[in-house]
């Protein structure tokens, strides 16, 4: 008797092109032509708004460093009082 195991990683793969295209069937199915194009559109504006607001936190916390940065080296020099 022969035993193998089988990583998670290889029994839940990318799906081949044949899985591809009945994946696409069901959704034509589901959803209709005329309602795909809408939902495409509302994800991409998902997306969008996604990587927006990611970019926008990462500038606030890079200026928060900038700005950190900047009080400490003004801390390190000599007071001329």
């Amino acid at each position: 008797m022969l035993i193998t195991s089988h990583s998670p990683v290889m029994l839940f793969g990318m799906p081949n092109a044949g899985e591809l295209m009945i994946l696409l069937l069901i959704i034509v199915v589901l959803f209709g032509g005329k309602k795909i194009p809408e939902l495409a559109r509302g994800l991409g504006k998902g997306i969008r708004e996604f990587n927006e607001a990611k970019d926008g936190i990462k500038s606030e916390i890079e200026n928060g460093i900038k700005d950190k940065d900047k009080i400490q080296s003004g801390n390190n020099t000599p007071n001329n009082s």
